[in-house]
């Protein structure tokens, strides 16, 4: 058996829930191996961020070279990144090596809707990083971000997507899950056209690291050669499940996290 392997370019949660550590569990959830390059340490838990400690670039340079000589990376997922030395260090390295599917999820709102990173990593993701992406998954925060404009909204989502795409992505995902209503709606726009793909909205407050569990899902499928579509889809089914789940882990008195292994725990 020869294993699919995918590599997350992140930082490290360490109350397991987001970051490297979600992108992981993902990775192993839907058959793939995982790697793991760190760009930041972080103290956080389930009731948020105290602090974050950036690994220099020239670093995630030297673990990006150290994986991508040696093991055969079939996708790579992009998650927080810092500074825009960092994203420029990251580009470089993944047009360096020719990794051939580049899953970007633009880390750059927290969930109160604060910034997470400045004005020069914004334009390094926009100019660097997004015309490299297989797809890109941003939610309707982050999309605003990228273009520039004051909020999306769910009337806006196509035409968001458009608009990324036109920067250089060849796909991108916009995320519906900071909607209200009784269902989640993602917005697919790709080379083939739009593509609305809903699900029923979970009612849970267990949804730490579910950008990042989508994100490592999708890179995930794509490493074993399924088509982007279906592994869109075949993500939003899985994260789906593991927020239905996500009630039964009591990990944490903030909100927790989404349940990975709902089906192989549960069996």
């Amino acid at each position: 058996m020869t294993a699919a392997v995918v590599l997350s370019v992140a930082g490290s949660d360490p109350s397991g829930g987001a970051g490297i550590q979600a992108d992981l569990k993902a990775f192993s959830a839907m058959g793939a191996y995982g790697g793991a390059v760190l760009t930041a340490l972080t103290a956080q838990s389930t009731r948020g961020v105290s602090g974050v400690l950036p690994v220099p670039a020239e670093f995630v340079t030297a673990q990006l070279d150290a994986v991508l000589d040696d093991l055969d990376v079939r996708a790579v997922k992009i998650g927080m990144l810092g500074g825009p030395d960092v994203v420029a260090a990251v580009a470089e390295a993944l047009d360096r090596h020719a990794v051939p599917q580049v899953v970007v999820d633009p880390v750059m709102v927290a969930t109160s809707g604060d910034r997470l990173v400045d004005d020069a990593t914004v334009d390094a993701i926009r100019d660097l990083l997004v015309p490299l992406a297989t797809v890109l998954t941003p939610n309707l925060p982050e999309a605003a971000t990228l273009l520039r404009l004051p909020e999306a909204t769910a009337d806006t989502m196509t035409d968001a997507g458009i608009a990324l795409r036109q920067m250089g992505a060849s796909a991108v995902l916009v995320k519906g899950g900071h909607l209200s209503g009784p269902e989640s709606t993602d917005v697919l726009v790709d080379p083939e056209g739009v593509l609305a793909l809903s699900a029923a909205r979970v009612a849970t407050s267990n949804t730490h690291g579910t950008g990042c569990t989508l994100s490592s899902a999708i890179a995930a499928s794509l490493a074993q050669g399924v088509p982007l579509r279906a592994s869109v889809q075949r993500a939003k089914d899985y994260l789906t499940e593991a927020l239905q789940a996500a009630d039964e882990l009591h990990v944490g008195t903030g909100n927790g996290p989404v349940h990975h292994f709902v089906r192989w725990w549960a069996a």
